[in-house]
């Protein structure tokens, strides 16, 4: 998985009834676009994300 910043990371519900979550990327520490990321999601809080195969990438918007 590859990112810069500005992408947007989706983090998809695990189980039933799991909401979604999104956030955009501040930073990110890895070598050439790879995780960990630091995320704020859209209630604000933000966090380093390791991601696993329920999370995607969405380029920013140009």
């Amino acid at each position: 998985m590859h990112a810069t910043v500005g992408d947007e990371i989706h983090v998809h519900g695990r189980t039933v009834g799991s909401a979604e979550q999104r956030g955009e990327i501040l930073e990110v520490r890895g070598e050439h676009g790879a995780p960990p990321y630091l995320v704020r999601f859209a209630d604000g809080h933000e966090g380093l994300v390791f991601p696993g195969p329920d999370c995607e990438v969405q380029p920013r918007a140009e």
